[in-house]
Parts: structure tokens; C-alpha cells; sequence
């Protein structure tokens, strides 16, 4: 784990006690801090009793601590914890900033922080990839992996390649990155931020805490990123920037696991921040095709009898939605789940692609209506349901696609479940023979 000499003898408060929260209870105590820890479940305060004072915050005198440590999912828009941090005067942080106060101690090294709305975690995954294949040390966290307090400290010339959530930006307030990217940004997270505006904002904070000479990098097109692009570069306090949209790479034929224009902005936007590390083409390119890709995020689940299961569960919205869409050119789309949106704007400039649309979860009426005029509907309600169904009127050369643009919360507890769903259903199929049923097989 990573130790600091920065926490010693000082004095902290943990509320939420999950895997960021433990990652940042055992590093300050490995360091020397004081601390107090609460978490609404018993088995983690158990678990943390033997390091940590037991205590609610909320009914504690948090005077004399230097920071009240939260989980980025803990809502600082209505949470409590922020009017009782304010009344006795304590800084309200996350395990990013105590990861930035503790590099001081750490080995001589770089940190990449991307954020943005759709694309963090992909984009993340490729960047470490590409370092890691040309034999620098690296590291993955934030949110995406292994908590970074948790991880190995790296030696020197190493690479920590954090995502970063608002949440968690929100939680930061001194993380100068050599390298900080914004891919893009569309509404997302409504409920913990006063509108649009001040969740781009939020975003957008990644490069005020970066260094004049580092360099920025800017993932889209889209209004509100490209505008964060235009203002900081009038400010003139950061000097390199790199503007990514617009920009393309030959080759994509051959990255199974980056298929579709969002995913070609991700590589683009990876190999950005390669070069802006020193990195060559004859480094990066051939990890764009060694790349596997992530769980749930345009996974090539099987192939059989021709056609292609691919699982993009982690597409909770349209606008991550869309660009699936216009990876193939014969899609069978499985959409639906807890509405974020009564629209499906995003996704209107692909359903050219679109054989059939097999709506599932509380959105599949509201969805059937909108999509009725532009391509044959099939109301499944339930994963298995689409699966069988879109499995049995595929061809071969056509694609079985589950990218929701929909939270999972009505009939999962995340996306990951609802991925892994689908992926039995489509070992149902194909176990079952009913590929292309419809034409002739057996259909259940």
C-alpha cells in the first residue's frame, strides 16, 4: 500500500467504509494517523475497530481534525456531512486528494487523470495498457480496479493512470496531472449537481489543479467540452493542449475490442495521452490491437453460426448508447432498463442499423413508442425473453447487442448483473441451438 509521511500524527475521519474507504483506513493508519471511521454496516466497522475510534461523524467534535474523509458516493449535495464539516471547520476529501498529498513521498513518477462522461473506464484501461506493453511501470485506479492507496508503491519512471469521476474530482483539490484528459461530457448525474452546467463544471476542475506545462488533452466536439477547451486556453495558464475531435486513426478493422466511432474517439484520445508521455507509434500501435477490452463495455461475448453477442451493459445512457450503434451494420438491439431520459436523441442518427429493437425493463413501453416509427419493435420485458427472441431472427454477419442506454436498478442491482445475464442467456442460445430459429430452428 502507500504509505506517507504526509498523514503522520495527524488526525482524520472516514465515513463509508467500502473498498475506497478500507484502501484509505489501512494506508493512514500503515502512516501513522489518528483516525476515526464509521460505516452504516456493522461487519465493516468490526473489521475496522482494531485501526480506528468507532464513532458517527455526524455526532463527533470534528474540530481538531485535518479532514473528514468520504466514499465518492456519499451525496454532498444533501448528506449531512457537509453542513457538520463546515460548522466545525474541516476540509471534506476524498482518497485521490490524500493520494496527491502522499506523491511527495512516492518514487519520482507521472499521473494521467481522465475523466469525462461516457468512455472513462475503457479509455483508462487502454492508456495502461499501452504503458504497460512498452515496459514502463504502471498503475490503474480511481475509479476504475484497485483502489490506489492500496496498490504497490511504483518505482521510479513510473505512470498511475487514474479515472476519475465528478464525485471524486468534487473530492479533490491539489492533483496536478502530467497528463489530463476530458473525453467528453453530456448529462449524466443530475440528481447530485444544480443542472448541467455545474456538473460540467465539475468535470472540468481536473486541469485547474494541473501545471502550466503539462499538457491538457480534450476527447470531443461536444459543446460543453469543447468550451472548457476554449476558456482554459484563454485563461493562458496551461500551455499544451491537444484537441482530439476531429482527428482519426487508420486501423480500427483490426482492434477487436475498440469497435465503433466512440471507441475510435477512446483510442484517439489514448494514443493522445501515449505521446504526450514519450511514447512512439511503434509503442502504441500494436496495443490498440492487443487491447481486450473491459467487462460489459462492447464485450464480444460469443460468435455462433455467424452471429456476434456483444454485451455493452455499462451504456446507461444515450449518449453512450448511440455510438454502439454504429458499430455494425446489422444490429438486433436489446435497449431498455430504468430510463435516465424520455429520449433517445443520441441513438437517432444509427438506427439505420438497427434489423429489430427488443425492449426490456420499466422503459420498454416508453421506448417501443419512440423507436415504433423507425424500426420493427419486439416488447420482451425480460433479458432472456430479448436474447431468445433476438437470437432467433438473427442471420449470419449480424449482431445480438445489449447497450441499454438505461440504468440497470429496476430488475438488477448494477450494470455488471445485468451483463452477466445476458451472457447466460446467450450461453442459453447457443447451448439450446436456437441461433436463427426463426428461420427454421427451434424456438422456445
Amino acid at each position: 500500500m502507500i504509505r506517507s509521511s504526509a498523514f503522520a500524527n495527524k488526525s482524520y475521519a472516514i465515513l463509508g467504509l467500502a473498498r475506497s474507504g478500507m484502501a484509505t483506513l489501512d494506508a493512514l493508519h500503515a502512516s501513522g494517523a489518528k483516525i476515526l471511521a464509521w460505516d452504516s454496516r456493522e461487519d465493516l466497522r468490526k473489521e475496522a475497530d482494531a485501526k480506528a475510534i468507532i464513532a458517527d461523524p455526524l455526532e463527533t467534535d470534528l474540530s481538531d481534525y485535518d479532514a473528514i474523509i468520504v466514499s465518492p458516493g456519499v451525496p454532498l449535495n444533501t448528506h449531512p456531512i457537509r453542513d457538520k464539516a463546515s460548522d466545525d471547520g474541516v476540509p471534506i476529501i476524498g482518497d485521490i486528494e490524500l493520494f496527491s498529498q502522499a506523491r511527495r513521498s512516492l518514487p519520482p513518477h507521472r499521473v494521467v487523470g481522465i475523466t469525462g462522461t461516457n468512455g472513462k473506464s475503457t479509455t483508462t484501461a487502454l492508456v495502461h495498457h499501452i504503458i504497460q506493453s512498452s515496459g514502463l511501470p504502471t498503475h490503474m485506479g480511481g475509479n476504475i480496479g484497485v483502489p490506489i492507496l492500496s496498490q504497490k508503491p511504483l518505482a521510479a519512471g513510473g505512470v498511475y493512470v487514474l479515472e476519475l469521476s465528478s464525485y471524486q474530482i468534487d473530492l479533490t483539490t491539489s492533483l496536478d496531472c502530467d497528463v489530463a484528459m476530458l473525453l467528453n461530457i453530456s448529462p449524466d448525474h443530475l440528481d447530485r449537481y444544480d443542472g448541467f452546467d455545474a456538473y460540467a463544471a465539475s468535470k472540468v476542475r481536473l486541469f485547474d489543479m494541473m501545471g502550466s506545462d503539462h499538457v491538457a488533452i480534450f476527447g470531443s466536439d461536444d459543446e460543453k467540452t469543447q468550451l472548457a477547451l476554449q476558456l482554459i486556453r484563454a485563461e493562458g495558464r496551461v500551455e499544451n493542449f491537444v484537441d482530439t475531435s476531429g482527428m482519426i486513426l487508420d486501423g480500427q478493422a483490426d482492434w477487436p475490442s475498440l469497435q465503433g466511432p466512440h471507441n475510435m474517439q477512446n483510442a484517439i484520445a489514448a494514443v493522445a495521452a501515449a505521446e504526450a508521455l514519450g511514447l512512439r507509434e511503434r509503442q502504441w500501435r500494436p496495443a490498440l490491437k492487443s487491447f481486450k477490452g473491459l467487462p460489459h463495455r462492447m464485450e464480444r461475448v460469443a460468435e455462433s453460426a455467424g452471429v456476434l453477442f456483444v454485451n455493452d451493459s455499462k451504456a446507461t445512457n444515450s449518449a453512450s448508447t448511440g455510438p454502439a450503434l454504429g458499430a455494425y451494420p446489422k444490429i438486433h438491439w436489446i435497449v431498455g432498463g430504468l430510463p435516465k431520459s424520455n429520449e433517445l436523441t443520441e441513438c437517432e442518427p444509427y438506427y439505420g442499423n438497427v434489423v429489430k429493437a427488443y425492449t426490456i425493463g420499466d422503459a420498454g413501453p416508453l421506448f417501443g413508442k419512440l423507436l415504433a416509427p423507425h424500426m420493427p419493435v419486439d416488447p420482451c420485458e425480460m433479458m432472456l425473453t430479448a436474447v431468445q427472441h433476438a437470437a432467433a431472427n438473427a442471420k449470419p454477419g449480424e449482431v445480438v447487442l445489449l447497450s441499454p442506454a438505461c440504468a440497470s436498478f429496476d430488475q438488477f442491482k448494477d450494470f455488471e448483473a445485468r451483463g452477466d445475464c445476458f451472457r447466460c442467456a446467450v450461453d442459453s442460445v447457443i447451448e439450446n441451438k436456437l441461433i436463427g430459429a426463426a428461420s427454421g430452428g427451434r424456438l422456445i
